[in-house]
């Protein structure tokens, strides 16, 4: 049976996240997806994505993957997919990949955004998308501080508690703080990300930003291996997947 990878993009804010969970936790990508999918072929399809991101947390380029004895040719699956998914669930490339493809394990990196607006009174245009700030933050304080992240480290400082990884190591490629107006945002790449990873860091620069955390503290923060040394988890509808390379 053919197996397919699509790329979707989505608003998450009227999730519950990725991954499919019981009734009473609302509705999710995954559970609509699956649904979609459903009415489109007939079939009962397993889905796998690259990352289960969470509830309130956007994409741009999350990756799929499954197998399907439907007929649609693959250039017609994204307009097919789309014509049954919501507005604000959206497939924008597909592609046939080999049998034993996956989505998630053979991810080579991915790329996250978290996006700040740093303005005393909020936007209410950006609500959605971005971790509204009123108080003045450091910028260059941050940007100085982001670069200890780079490289390879146990980031258990930045892991949430209820994780089963065994493994805290991760090699991040790029970390940098870049600015538009009031918009301040966070790109870092890596080869993989632990559970709120990079709302903890975020959490954390915008601590330094405040100037209550020195940049070269990060140093002494991940070599702590300890969540409580790490600043706050920032919200989640700051944060967007957006992109994942194989």
């Amino acid at each position: 049976m053919p197996k397919l990878k699509i790329i979707l993009a989505y608003d998450g804010t009227d999730y519950s996240g990725w991954q499919i969970q019981p009734a009473a936790h609302g509705k999710t990508i995954q559970g609509v997806v699956t649904s979609a999918l459903k009415k489109l072929t007939g079939e009962e399809i397993s889905l796998v994505a690259a990352g289960r991101t969470d509830a309130g947390v956007h994409a741009r380029g999350q990756v799929i993957s499954f197998n399907t004895a439907s007929r649609i040719p693959v250039e017609r699956w994204p307009l097919a997919l789309n014509s049954v998914l919501p507005e604000d669930i959206v497939a924008l490339k597909a592609e046939k990949v080999h049998e034993d493809f996956h989505a998630r394990y053979d991810a080579r990196r991915k790329q996250y955004r978290y996006t700040i607006y740093n303005e005393r009174f909020p936007d209410v245009f950006s609500r959605r998308y971005s971790w509204q700030i009123p108080h003045p933050l450091d910028r260059d304080a941050m940007a100085k501080a982001t670069k200890y992240f780079i490289g390879y480290h146990d980031f258990r400082s930045f892991c949430a508690s209820g994780s089963s990884v065994k493994n805290f190591n991760r090699y991040v490629e790029q970390s940098k703080i870049s600015y538009r107006g009031n918009f301040i945002y966070f790109d870092i790449t890596a080869n993989g990300f632990l559970y709120h990873m990079v709302r903890n860091i975020v959490g954390t620069l915008v601590e330094v930003g405040r100037q209550h955390i020195k940049p070269e503290n990060i140093a002494e923060i991940l070599a702590a291996k300890c969540r409580q040394k790490a600043g706050p988890t920032a919200p989640p509808q700051g944060l967007c997947l957006e992109k994942v390379d194989y």
